[in-house]
Parts: C-alpha cells; sequence; structure tokens
C-alpha cells in the first residue's frame, strides 16, 4: 500500500517515545501488504474498526489511535489522524 503521509507518525513519535515502535512496525506492515478489501485488513489487524468510511487502528497496545482513509483499489492509504487514546476520545476528529 501506498501511505500518504508518514510525517504525522513521526511527529506522534517524537512526542511520544512509548508509540514509535508500534508506530513504525505499523508503517512497515502496511506498507509491504496490498489490502484488497477491510475483510483481508482484520486479518493482519484484528482490532481495526470501520467508523464511516474511515479505518481505526489501536496502536501500542491501545495507547494510540491511527485514523486513516484506505482505498483498496488504488491500494493507497490517507492518514487523517494520529492521536492519543485521550484526544481520539474527545471526539474531534469526527468533525
Amino acid at each position: 500500500m501506498h501511505i500518504i503521509s508518514r510525517k504525522c507518525l513521526l511527529e506522534l513519535a517524537k512526542k511520544h517515545h512509548d508509540y514509535s515502535a508500534a508506530l513504525e512496525s505499523w508503517y512497515r506492515i502496511v506498507k509491504r501488504t496490498d489490502f484488497n478489501s477491510f475483510d483481508e485488513l482484520r486479518q493482519t489487524f484484528p482490532g481495526a474498526d470501520k467508523v464511516g468510511n474511515l479505518t481505526v487502528f489501536n496502536i501500542g497496545g491501545n495507547k494510540a489511535r491511527l485514523i486513516a482513509a484506505i482505498h483498496y483499489n488504488i491500494h493507497r492509504v490517507y492518514i487523517r489522524h494520529v492521536l492519543t487514546h485521550k484526544e481520539y476520545d474527545r471526539g474531534s476528529w469526527r468533525k
């Protein structure tokens, strides 16, 4: 999959060093795998959930959330937000 943009992953990893390994692992797995559907993605990431047209991933044992728009037909992942669990729970990302 082609991931757009890695910058937000790196920014969160700078702020929260305890998430950096989990974010890097997520990035490597998604980058080298061409998922064709949400069901295929769930085989690799069983904790992933659909929220509207977005996919929410649990990162670092539920410490962070990665929210992405995934276009399976063109194998692209558009990262919309990378948030701590607390930021995610506020819900402002839904707007």
